[in-house]
């Protein structure tokens, strides 16, 4: 997952610098006023978008797996030790009502 985060970020960096350069050489209109650094950030951000989903394909589909296996683990970890809870409390009902205790 970080993987992908420090490379979408860096995708959105090189697209900064690269949109930068382009309004520096008058490519790019340079926005309005002294919105030039916000002009520059925005158009990064939509230009890096289409480019993150296409080039970062592999590493977005890894990290989706990685978070997937966690969440199953943790809904596994969490059915386990409801049933756990289940166990303990019937069988203090058990005792609560006079019967004997059973071994789990």
């Amino acid at each position: 997952m970080l993987r992908y985060t420090a490379m979408r970020f860096g995708l959105i960096v090189g697209s900064f610098v690269v949109i930068w350069g382009l309004v520096r050489l008058h490519i790019l209109p340079a926005g309005l006023g002294n919105s030039n650094y916000l002009w520059v950030a925005l158009l990064a951000l939509i230009v890096s978008a289409p480019l993150s989903f296409v080039l970062l394909r592999g590493a977005r589909e890894q990290a989706a797996a990685q978070v997937s296996s966690r969440v199953e683990r943790t809904r596994l970890n969490l059915a386990a030790a409801a049933g756990q809870e289940d166990d303990a409390d019937d069988e203090a009902r058990e005792v609560a009502h006079g019967g004997k205790p059973h071994a789990a």
